[in-house]
Formats: structure tokens, sequence, C-alpha cells
């Protein structure tokens, strides 16, 4: 497993984050966007993004997306309508810009195969039993690259521990 120490995460990449402290330093509330607003912004990109500077775009809702679909609905949902998001996202700024989805109950429901380092999400109710392979999807087949966003400031550096706050990968697309 991959890891990342240090902030580069926030001006580069695509990033699932769930540490409060770490979104409240990246991002003022009134500059967080609704997934909504994020699929609206597809072709009419701004010049300079909300947050950190204008280095990063946070984007609240993803968590509740996945959490009011089937699982299967969602998989489609994330090939079909989020990864192409993901990807003019990426052409449009290439690695001089971060975007961030905010995915509060994250840590407690990402879930990584040791073997394969596959990361997979575990839905809600009632659909508790059932995973949705958001690594495969997100990621296409760049699963080997992403790391674990580590606090810096947290003591216990354990990667499976209190300073894992979320998940990057560099390259966008």
């Amino acid at each position: 497993m991959k890891v990342l120490h240090g902030d580069v995460w926030t001006r580069r990449g695509m990033n699932l984050l769930w540490d409060g402290k770490a979104l409240s330093a990246l991002a003022e509330p009134q500059s967080v966007v609704s997934i909504r607003q994020f699929f609206a912004m597809i072709g009419n990109w701004p010049a300079d993004l909300p947050c950190n500077e204008g280095k990063a775009l946070v984007v609240a809702g993803l968590e509740g997306c996945l959490d009011i679909m089937k699982p299967g609905d969602a998989e489609r949902w994330l090939d079909q309508h989020l990864g192409p998001a993901i990807d003019a996202f990426g052409r449009k700024y290439e690695l001089g810009a971060a975007l961030v989805f905010w995915m509060p109950t994250g840590k407690n429901r990402f879930r990584m195969n040791a073997a394969s380092e596959a990361y997979s999400w575990l839905c809600s109710a009632p659909h508790g039993h059932e995973r949705i392979e958001i690594g495969r999807i997100l990621w296409a087949g760049a699963e080997a690259d992403v790391r674990r966003i580590i606090d810096p400031k947290c003591a216990n550096s354990d990667a499976d521990g209190p300073a894992w706050i979320g998940l990057n990968l560099t390259r966008l697309s």
C-alpha cells in the first residue's frame, strides 16, 4: 500500500477525503460545491477554482448519491456519469488542480483487498452486505497508484490508523 505524507493532494489529483480538520483547512464552507453543481460545471470550468487559493475544487454529495442507489445502479452511474466528469476536470486542469470529494464516513466504508490493492465501498442499508468496486471504476486500472493520504500532524502515522484521512490518485485521466 502506498502512502502520501504532505499536502500535495490539496493541489493535484483526485481525492476522496473524510477528515473534517483537513476539509476545513482546505475550503471555506461556502466554497464547497454540490455534486449537482460539479456536473453543471462541465464545459464551463472556472479559471480559478473556489478552494485552496484557486488550486482545488471540493465536492460534497457523492456519498449520498452512492447511498440512495442500488449497488449495480451506483456502479453504472459512477462509470457512465461521474468517471467522464472527472476525466473532463482532468483534461481542463491536468496536474494543476485538485478535485476533492468529501465523503464523511469514508474511513469506515472503504475497504482495500490487501492482495490486489483494490478498493471497494461498503454500501449502506438495505444493501449493507454488498460492495461497490469503486476503485476499479473510478481509477480505471490505476488502483496500484492510489495512495492513502496520511495526516503529517498525527502522532500515530499508521496507514490504517487515525492518520489515514483520505485517498489520492495524482493523475486524473
